[in-house]
């Protein structure tokens, strides 16, 4: 499927006669007054910002006759939108773009389905770790155009500042290498990242297995050589059984440590942590369309079986001619 841009006539067909408002998740909907609205009407990023929509009737006939190139709504909560005045809260949010994942195994420019999947495996990791680490459950997921937002509503969270939200961030991605040298009763021992089955070391082995298993010999790690890359790929078939020991003794130690600090730095780039820490962000709206595409920004019910390009493609893309 060619994801090219949306031409004028194409979404003014959308919003008037695909688009529905109570698309709009629940949990923005019941927020909507709280929340300020912000819009693109040509392509050169939100310029109509600090809208505030008093109920969903009003936001429907705004979309429908202005049939915006895009549409955003703030993750903060404020008791004077218009203004972004009287900070309450803010959702937690964690931003997964295909285009921008570190280790890729599609070498395509913009987005495809195999990077769209990738994207897609790595949400399923960072919600595992958000429920299971975190015990946050007020978790919604929206495919956004290009890749997927993770969106947490837990009040426990929604009223944490940049700092904390900075160190949740590189929790879940794993941008640290877990310290290995541990003491006990006078004694010191050595554990390594991947015999810890709990806590920050297993998150850490998780996402670097998710790398080395898309690693391609063009990958640049920061102080990893070709020959590296070379061995990761001709030995990682034992990471797929578990097998770190082994996989670590074909590496080579010190050569591994070397990998195993590259991957961490490239972790971070996982997600957009500036969306993550920016307290007063505005993301794409829910149901909106993602014009740069042609594809509809939806809220995922089922990830397991959530498809793009079944479930978030516009009707206008099937008439097209050309």
């Amino acid at each position: 499927m060619d994801l090219k841009p949306a031409t004028p006539n194409e979404r003014r067909q959308y919003y008037r006669e695909e688009w529905d408002v109570n698309d709009i998740p629940e949990f923005i909907r019941k927020t909507l007054t709280q929340r300020e609205f912000g819009f693109d009407h040509m392509g050169r990023g939100p310029n109509d910002r600090y809208r505030v929509f008093q109920n969903t009737d009003y936001l429907r006939k705004f979309m429908r006759y202005r049939t915006p190139f895009a549409a955003y709504s703030s993750v903060a909560f404020y008791h004077k939108p218009r203004r972004r005045d009287g900070w309450i809260k803010a959702e937690l949010v964690f931003d997964v773009d295909a285009k921008d994942i570190p280790i890729r195994s599609c070498g395509c420019e913009n987005v495809c389905e195999i990077c769209l999947n990738q994207a897609k495996d790595i949400v399923h990791g960072l919600i595992d770790t958000i429920q299971g680490d975190l015990g946050l459950s007020d978790i919604h997921v929206v495919y956004s155009g290009r890749g997927y937002h993770i969106r947490v509503l837990d009040d426990k969270v929604m009223g944490m500042d940049s700092d904390v939200r900075s160190q949740i961030v590189k929790y879940l991605v794993g941008s640290d290498v877990p310290r290995s040298e541990y003491s006990s009763h006078g004694m010191k021992y050595n554990l390594e990242h991947f015999t810890v089955p709990f806590g920050y070391p297993q998150v850490f082995t998780d996402r670097v297995k998710q790398a080395l298993l898309n690693l391609n010999l063009d990958t640049e790690i920061d102080e990893v050589s070709k020959d590296i890359k070379k061995a990761v790929i001709k030995h990682r078939e034992l990471l797929s059984e578990d097998q770190w020991g082994l996989f670590r003794k074909e590496i080579g130690p010190v050569r591994y440590a070397r990998l195993v600090k590259g991957i961490a730095s490239l972790n971070l780039t996982l997600v957009d942590a500036k969306v993550s820490i920016d307290l007063k962000r505005i993301l794409r709206l829910p149901s909106s369309l993602h014009s740069g595409v042609s594809m509809k920004s939806t809220l995922i019910k089922n990830l397991e079986t959530f498809d793009p390009f079944q479930d978030a493609v516009p009707k206008f893309v099937y008439e097209r001619k050309d």
